[in-house]
């Protein structure tokens, strides 16, 4: 598991470098986005899976899409909000003491 989790935090970071990359490039930047916009949200969908990948697919998109907006590390805050922020809670340890009965 760490070992997946290691790679979806590298990929992540490339892929959020891909996107804050066109905005180095003047005129054509924009332009660029258009076309890094459908695949960016594609790969997040397949990073993360199930009703939260799809959601953050959404938000990926439009994230790219949108001019000025490419400096936020959407791939990034995903990895962080999956596997450090909404950790749920482990029940304490419960001890079950059995009494034999001879």
């Amino acid at each position: 598991m760490k070992l997946l989790k290691d790679r979806l935090f590298i990929k992540g970071l490339v892929y959020d470098a891909i996107g804050m990359a066109s905005m180095a490039i003047p005129v054509v930047g924009p332009f660029l986005d258009i076309l890094w916009a459908p695949y960016a949200a594609k790969k997040m969908t397949e990073m993360y899976p199930g009703k939260k990948g799809k959601v953050a697919s959404v938000i990926v998109f439009i994230e790219e899409i949108l001019p000025g907006t490419d400096i936020i590390p959407t791939f990034t805050l995903m990895y962080f909000y999956t596997f450090i922020w909404s950790k749920k809670k482990q029940p304490k340890e419960q001890v079950i003491e059995v009494e034999i009965i001879e």
